[in-house]
């Protein structure tokens, strides 16, 4: 289970994974939860791995699903599952996410799943309908906003792989106003820092400063009284 603030990286971190597996060792499926119950998740399942299912009934798709990963084993390779907005996902899903993590071959569970959710999802973990699922948990993480001094290096990696040559320089009370502005969040950054660069480059600026970035902000009509104070 993975946990974080909207804009905090959990889709990029799943894409990640998502690119980076070996097709040979492992068969991943990607799929985005909206509010279904058991049997619409299922299908949903069924249609991430391209499982061909003979009816709508529930019972096939679970045979058909328990088939696939039976087939997949035998070829050697791990099933993985990765559930993006997990937090819209009601009780009932979860608990059939938690049954297909019953299926097994010998000692070895045919399915892994990665749950991605926003920091509510914690207290539906939590209750006591999902003491089973809890039980089924082997790792836990919540993804932290960025510290001040780490908005820095993310922007510089992020515009270096653009081609950015120093043109503009960025001062260094941008970074405070960044983390000021965005409260750490990746997406806010990002969000913000297109902003600055559209007016570095409308106003001729070849040096961009944290009062360029107050500019921004005003004109995107983010509410100074809500932005975070740094950490010192």
């Amino acid at each position: 289970v993975i946990t974080g603030e909207v804009g905090s990286g959990k889709t990029t971190l799943a894409g990640h994974v998502m690119k980076s597996i070996d097709p040979s060792r492992l068969t991943a499926a990607r799929l985005v939860s909206t509010q279904v119950a058991d049997a619409d998740l299922l299908r949903l399942v069924c249609d991430a791995f391209g499982i061909a299912v003979p009816s709508p009934a529930k019972s096939d798709a679970l045979a058909a699903i328990e088939t696939f990963l039976h087939e997949e084993a035998r070829a050697g390779r791990r099933t993985l599952l990765i559930v993006d907005e997990a937090q819209n996902l009601d009780f009932s899903a979860l608990e059939e996410l938690r049954m297909l993590s019953n299926f097994q071959l010998g000692e070895t569970s045919l399915l892994q799943i990665f749950l991605l959710a926003q920091p509510e999802f914690r207290a539906t973990l939590a209750s006591p309908q999902l003491e089973q699922l809890r039980q089924r948990v082997i790792a836990t993480h919540h993804l932290e906003a960025m510290l001040p001094e780490e908005v820095e290096p993310y922007l510089i990696h992020r515009l270096s792989l653009v081609g950015w040559r120093e043109d503009p320089v960025f001062a260094p009370s941008v970074y405070d106003e960044l983390w000021r502005a965005s409260a750490g969040i990746p997406r806010r950054i990002n969000s913000i820092v297109n902003r600055l660069l559209l007016h570095g480059a409308v106003e001729e600026r070849h040096e961009l400063d944290g009062e360029d970035v107050r500019s921004v902000v005003d004109d995107m009509g983010l509410s100074r009284e809500e932005l975070t104070e740094p950490v010192s």
